[in-house]
């Protein structure tokens, strides 16, 4: 008798150290960067490798091409590869790639830019893009691909923002813009009217069919911001009408779990953007690899950092009931100096 009662009182307390104790999951883990000076070690990349991301998505200027000679663009990515760093990288996950301004071709360049296919061909061709890719049957570098985690479907979508972009409007003094929010130079002025483009038509209409495939997260990379207010430099903000025309596209389409991912800023923060009639809209920045900037520009959307140090963003996702998205943003010293989590449920429809 005694030896049933101890039996039990075993079983109920197995029970409740079960009940209690977490429940696994299945994760995909993505890491994510941009803004990489090939001539300059990278560390950070090193350490981006200790966590043996499943992916790790390039988000532009992942180098500093700066030319109009390709022989010389073509040497500067070999000497980015050679890097230790990078092979590591490279060993341990599936890279996946954008570019942005830098590894264009020009600083702020857009569609004016003369050799933008030739900087596309030597771009696939250093991330080893198939002969038989779509990315090579259109202009420009725009691009989906979809990953599959235990019946759940991540859509990673690869956004161009260069090579049909319009010339970017430079700052007039006279706009109707709020000068004194700014402790520094303006660069550019918005767009008031919608004669311009960012993405163009043609990715615009591709767009458009790839938001309408069935995904449970939407990953949209772009090398330039989404998610922030104005602040005089490059950013969709200074396509308000592009921006606006992504957002309708979204809704149109009732496209859920969208998030975006980007770089540029040499800084690293995660931004939410409210908008009517849709869920928030947030998008996770890590900048740069080897590249820092002095001062944050001003960003009321602005939820986490900024931080000023080198780092690599990584995106854990645990595909539970309602999938938890966990947002961290990684120094060189492997410190963990922002985190920051949603469920599926508050980017749904």
């Amino acid at each position: 008798m005694q030896n049933s009662i101890k039996a039990f009182s075993i079983l109920i307390i197995f029970c409740f150290i079960a009940c209690r104790a977490p429940q696994s999951s299945s994760v995909t883990t993505i890491g994510i960067g941009s803004c990489a000076n090939q001539d300059t070690p990278q560390p950070l990349l090193g350490v981006a490798a200790e966590y043996e991301p499943d992916y790790f998505i390039f988000l532009g200027d992942n180098i500093y091409g700066d030319t109009d000679n390709m022989d010389t663009l073509r040497a500067k990515y070999q000497r980015w590869a050679a890097q230790p760093s990078f092979q590591q990288l490279k060993k341990m996950t599936r890279f996946f790639a954008i570019w942005d301004d830098h590894d264009f071709g020009r600083n702020d360049a857009g569609r004016h830019y003369p050799f933008k296919k030739e900087s596309k061909e030597i771009f696939l061709s250093f991330f080893d893009e198939p002969d038989t890719s779509q990315r090579r049957k259109h202009e420009g570098i725009y691009h989906v691909e979809y990953i599959k985690k235990e019946g759940r479907t991540i859509q990673l979508i690869l956004l161009d923002s260069r090579t049909f972009r319009d010339d970017v409007r430079l700052f007039d003094s006279a706009a109707p813009t709020p000068r004194d929010r700014y402790f520094y130079s303006l660069d550019y002025s918005i767009y008031e009217n919608n004669d311009s483009t960012l993405l163009g038509e043609e990715q615009w209409k591709w767009l458009g069919e790839i938001l309408k495939q069935p995904a449970d997260i939407r990953l949209v990379s772009s090398g330039t911001q989404f998610g922030i207010e104005y602040n005089g430099y490059e950013a969709w903000a200074n396509y308000p009408h592009e921006q606006q025309r992504l957002i309708e596209l979204i809704k149109n389409t009732r496209a859920g779990g969208v998030l975006f991912l980007t770089g540029d800023v040499h800084y690293g923060e995660l931004s939410k953007l409210q908008v009517p009639d849709l869920y928030p809209l947030y998008d996770f920045t890590s900048s740069g690899i080897t590249s820092t900037w002095s001062f944050a520009t001003p960003n009321k959307n602005r939820i986490e950092g900024p931080i000023m140090d080198n780092n690599f963003g990584l995106i854990t996702i645990r595909w539970e009931k309602d999938p938890v998205i966990d947002f961290q943003l990684i120094d060189a010293a492997n410190n963990s100096r922002a985190q920051y989590s949603i469920r599926l449920s508050e980017i749904s429809f």
